[in-house]
């Protein structure tokens, strides 16, 4: 008889307190007001989420504009520029913003930075709608970099006079050589303390980084969009494990599986538990498999929900 195939289930993984909030928020909201609710973009990157709140009765659109008069309206985890809260705010329309709490500070740094008179640089992904939205909280337009490459190329106001900020799926190593090469050429910029870097990101990087020594073959399940899963992929990789990025169990290849004998399981902060739950039921019919789960760290993070919203949470 073959030797089973041992699963490790990475912890942390999947949904990170953000994303629980942002879900929880849109879920209390249907509650409380009964359908149609109205999202602005993804209210977060996994389509399985994202289906299974439009079967409840959630229409996401891509601007408020497409929201009715008086419909009941969401603001996604990733934040948003200014000027999308005072379209909303003009139209009238009753607002709940699902913004991380992370992100939302990461707002008022550069606020704060800009407000000193410093021309801010975002580390970060272009096209992502956190750094659209961060970059849509400051007056002046930022200067978008996400290589330490960027940073040689970088023409400023006055070298004197510079912020930083980092999109929060980034996690500290993935800017640390950015924010060094930054520190080097300008040696008077400030940035925020480590401290502020995103806990979720830089808790599942680590994961897969103790993990990646036990096993050959890491399957990340999240989306493609998914920054964060991404990286985690990217990560497994760099390890010199053979790593894939999965939307659900559907994806997985049994090909895949040939010669292996020991697999880690992570997820995306976006990614639900369900989805692991079906990878490994997947994983089990195709081979005798041994579960066992893989911990590096606790998280018990948890926020705060908006005040119109805890006269329905239980």
């Amino acid at each position: 008889m073959d030797n089973p195939l041992k699963i490790y289930l990475c912890e942390p993984r999947g949904f990170c307190a953000g994303v629980e909030r942002a879900i929880d928020i849109v879920e209390l909201a249907l509650k409380k007001y009964g359908p149609p609710i109205y999202v602005r973009h993804e209210i977060v990157h996994n389509r399985w989420v994202v289906e299974n709140l439009r079967a409840k009765g959630v229409v996401f659109v891509q601007e408020v504009d497409e929201v009715p008069e008086g419909g009941i309206t969401i603001f996604s985890a990733h934040g948003i520029a200014e000027k999308v809260e005072k379209h909303a705010e003009a139209r009238g329309l009753p607002v709940l913003d699902a913004t991380c709490p992370l992100v939302t500070k990461v707002h008022t740094e550069a606020q704060r930075y800009e407000a000193e008179g410093r021309q801010i640089i975002l580390i970060g992904h272009e096209g992502h709608p956190e750094v659209e939205g961060t970059s849509g909280r400051v007056k002046e337009p930022v200067l978008l970099i996400s290589s330490v490459e960027d940073v040689a190329t970088l023409e400023v106001r006055d070298p004197k006079r510079l912020a930083y900020v980092t999109q929060t799926t980034l996690s500290l190593d993935d800017t640390k050589g950015i924010i060094a090469a930054l520190e080097a050429r300008f040696q008077e910029i400030v940035g925020p303390a480590t401290r502020d870097i995103c806990y979720a990101t830089q808790n599942r990087q680590n994961a897969v980084r103790t993990l990646a020594p036990e096993v050959d073959l890491l399957l990340v399940i999240g989306a493609q969009n998914s920054s964060n899963s991404n990286r985690l992929r990217d990560l497994g990789e760099e390890m010199g494990v053979e790593s894939y990025l999965i939307a659900d169990a559907d994806a997985l290849e049994p090909a895949w599986l040939e010669g292996k004998r020991a697999v880690g399981i992570t997820a995306g902060a976006s990614a639900p538990e369900l989805l692991v739950e079906q990878l490994i039921e997947r994983l089990k019919s195709l081979r005798h498999c041994e579960v066992e789960p893989f911990v590096v760290k606790k998280e018990t993070t948890r926020f705060r929900l908006p005040e119109a919203l805890l006269d329905v949470a239980s």
